[in-house]
């Protein structure tokens, strides 16, 4: 089988290895496990290779180079418009040649692939929807576009999309589904140390306004400031770093919030594996790999009421669905806090859920989309 990835991932080249960000190339060395050969469509950019980049595990690949682009503001609009004809291009030629087409969406060239692949109807097609797909949802308008066009089976033929949460009124093309970070082989038990003497909370993810880390800081802060012994381990890299370096200065808070940019996965699964909680007050997710992930590790899960987060945390019966107002916040976690059997017995129920959601059980899943 030769499998198509249209994808708006940047990559990088080193020697013959291809490589970009680790939770996205961890992730399709699994489907590849089941193809043949595999043309791959993306920027291809010459950038410094960070700890969480990974290469992909394939000796037949096929790299089809296409320029960046965006749609934020007029002066990006036209210049995307003269990097379209080739961007266009490329995408058609490789699904024409594919015997598998698959998008990685949401994403500008996601968007790109989605209006292309209505030219192949009777091919073999899936989409990973990697965002937010409740309807109700407000987005920007190339998501919106994306997720009309994989939802229509007019459009849309032949195609399974994988999407997050199960949603009501969706079509045939929609296929619920998760994603998973660890296997069967690495589950254990994990015995948190007692909350009398300190709590501790771990906030994995870019450090952008989207992911709020700045509310994760706020938090911890306000939790010291009522008597709380408690620290707050960061990881990531973005834009808000410097804020974030700011802030921490200015409250004094160094003793009790640390940066510790972007790790590998092992410095990731020890941090979760130590902590109490696992934090992320954003805005916008898909499946939040970092929630699971710590409720892997039994993490008590403090998230933002977004996309299947919910579902994920049984309504609040195994987490803590944030109000985004410091002081109901505050209350949620303090009384969590000052009822130790209570946080223990939801991490147990955190941790038993998320361990049903294994690379075993995905790779199994993803066999059965590729092969048949």
């Amino acid at each position: 089988m030769k499998f198509a990835i249209i994808t708006h991932v940047i990559h990088n080249q080193k020697d013959n290895l291809y490589l970009g960000y680790g939770p996205y190339i961890f992730e399709m060395n699994i489907w590849l496990k089941y193809v043949d050969e595999v043309i791959v469509v993306a920027p291809l950019e010459n950038k410094a290779i960070t700890a969480i980049d990974l290469a992909y595990n394939h000796e037949k690949i096929d790299f089809k180079n296409i320029p960046n682009f965006n749609f934020l503001d007029f002066k990006t609009i036209f210049l995307a418009l003269l990097k379209l004809p080739k961007v266009f291009w490329k995408i058609f030629w490789a699904m024409i040649n594919a015997d598998h087409i698959h998008l990685r969406c949401p994403g500008n060239v996601g968007l790109i692939g989605c209006l292309v692949q209505i030219l192949f109807p009777y091919k073999t097609k899936t989409a990973k929807y990697a965002g937010n797909w409740d309807p109700k949802s407000k987005q920007p308008w190339t998501y919106r576009l994306q997720k009309y066009i994989l939802n229509n089976t007019f459009l849309t033929k032949n195609m399974q999309v994988l999407v997050y949460g199960e949603w009501e009124n969706q079509s045939k093309n929609i296929k619920s589904f998760f994603t998973a970070t660890y296997s069967e082989s690495e589950k254990k038990i994990i015995q948190k140390k007692s909350l009398d003497s300190e709590s501790h909370f771990v906030f994995v993810g870019s450090l952008v306004l989207g992911k709020n880390p700045l509310y994760a800081v706020k938090l911890i802060e306000e939790l010291i400031n009522k008597g709380n012994r408690t620290t707050l381990e960061i990881y990531g890299e973005g834009a808000e770093r410097q804020n974030l370096e700011n802030y921490i200065q200015k409250n004094e808070l160094k003793n009790y919030v640390f940066l510790h940019g972007n790790q590998n996965k092992e410095t990731i699964r020890n941090a979760y594996q130590k902590s109490h909680f696992v934090i992320l007050p954003s805005k916008s997710e898909g499946w939040p790999k970092a929630i699971a992930e710590g409720m892997f590790w039994g993490c008590f899960p403090v998230s933002t009421k977004v996309s299947c987060v919910p579902f994920m945390l049984d309504y609040g019966n195994r987490g803590i669905l944030l109000e985004m107002d410091l002081k109901k916040d505050i209350q949620q976690i303090e009384k969590l806090l000052n009822k130790e059997d209570h946080f223990f017995a939801k991490s147990k129920l955190a941790s038993n859920w998320s361990q049903e959601y294994t690379t075993d059980v995905f790779e199994a899943e993803i066999k059965k989309l590729l092969v048949k």
